[in-house]
């Protein structure tokens, strides 16, 4: 089926290999590790050409695709070459594998925080199952009452905490007893049998609106989850907007009925006209989010890919699909090409320090280098119209921020 010719193995062969140790034409042949060329740990410091002056770009850059392409590294390299062209920047990061901590080789808070002294770069690593704990999910449900954060001060991430006896105290707060009427501290879970489906995601939809209108912020880069979480966190601001309404329409109506009806609540009071305020300065925010979202001069949405044909298809139903949100992708970013580093960019000073794929004796590195050509002709014509960028496939691993400066040249 796939035109390999593959000789069978003769049984007498075979067992007179199993005897002598000697495998035929069975043996695989491994290199010794002492005929590999050790790499050169004393080479000298990479000198990367810092950028002219502030970064023009958009507010917030979000990178998007399926996973391992290299979309952490992408977002990292970003962020720290704005951070040093001097702008107050954030990278966040929505994938619960939380690998910006091993990029730059040091521990991400999971709220905003400094990770450099001598330039304003910020980092966070979004926990929404911990945010959810705390009471700060937006449609969380009750998060249980004995816990640390427990308490009406428990509300660092936008004033969604518990009452005083546990009970979420968010804009949705208890629906105004709701929970109570059906059985359950709290309405999602006595509706849901729990946390609401979906909670995750809503939880980092909300730590996100809460940053990206952060004043400390100049930019912020968001380094999302693999292709399907980030599609329901797009979803999210329709979906949350539309509820707004309904429980806003719904709070309003059962506001009026407290007085009449309180001995069926246990004598609670009607909802706090604050309660409904928040509600409406939510729905304002997802409403700022959306149009942001949409706005190209604000937004550039980077989809990562590799060349293969795969990742080609991968990112062709990822643009199909932000198209369905209105949200324009900006750039293409084609991760691990086998190419030379000073082909890509100038800005590295000694780039002939890195290895390159030997495309003129290495049959291996020939047919992935075409395998490349391929997707990448592919991908050209699929993103006609798009900013294209290439970063090269490095011998090294990229952590540490030496490296990272090297792949932000790349992008530029």
């Amino acid at each position: 089926m796939s035109g390999l010719d593959v000789e069978p193995v003769d049984e007498d062969e075979q067992e007179h290999g199993r005897a002598t140790g000697d495998g035929g034409d069975n043996t695989i042949e491994v290199t010794p590790t002492d005929s590999v060329s050790e790499p050169d740990h004393d080479r000298e410091t990479i000198d990367v050409e810092p950028s002219d002056g502030p970064i023009d770009g958009p507010e917030y850059v979000l990178y998007g695709g399926k996973g391992g392409v290299g979309k952490t590294t992408m977002a990292a390299a970003t962020a720290l070459d704005s951070a040093r062209a001097g702008t107050s920047t954030l990278v966040v990061s929505t994938d619960p594998a939380h690998s910006l901590s091993d990029t730059f080789e040091t521990a991400i808070p999971a709220e905003p925080g400094r990770i450099r002294e001598d330039v304003p770069l910020y980092a966070a690593e979004i926990d929404p199952e911990a945010a959810m704990e705390r009471g700060q999910a937006f449609l969380g449900g009750s998060a249980g009452g004995d816990g640390p954060d427990a308490g009406p001060d428990a509300d660092a991430a936008g004033g969604f905490g518990m009452g005083p006896d546990g009970a979420s105290e968010g804009p949705l707060g208890d629906l105004g007893g709701l929970g109570e009427m059906l059985g359950g501290d709290s309405p999602m879970d006595a509706i849901f049998g729990g946390s609401m489906p979906g909670a995750d995601e809503a939880a980092a939809m909300q730590l996100l609106l809460e940053y990206m209108d952060d004043p400390r912020f100049e930019r912020v880069i968001v380094d999302t989850a693999p292709t399907g979480h980030t599609l329901r966190l797009l979803e999210l601001p329709e979906l949350m907007d539309s509820m707004m309404g309904k429980i806003i329409t719904f709070r309003k109506r059962i506001s009026g009925m407290f007085e009449g009806m309180k001995g069926m609540f246990g004598g609670q009071e009607p909802p706090e006209p604050d309660d409904l305020e928040d509600l409406d300065e939510l729905q304002e925010r997802i409403e700022r989010l959306r149009a942001a979202l949409r706005d190209p001069a604000r937004t550039d949405f980077r989809i990562v890919m590799v060349p293969e044909e795969m990742s080609v298809f991968e990112s062709k139903r990822l643009r199909a699909q932000l198209d369905e949100f209105g949200i324009p992708v900006g750039t293409l970013v084609v991760n691990r090409v086998m190419e030379p580093l000073s082909d890509v960019t100038g800005d590295v000073q000694g780039s002939e320090q890195f290895l390159e794929p030997n495309l003129d004796d290495c049959e291996f590195c020939q047919r992935r280098w075409d395998v490349q050509q391929s997707a990448l002709a592919e991908a050209q014509e699929l993103f006609r119209g798009t900013d294209v960028q290439r970063v090269p496939l490095f011998a090294d691993e990229v952590r540490g921020e030496e490296m990272l400066a090297v792949v932000a040249a790349c992008l530029r």
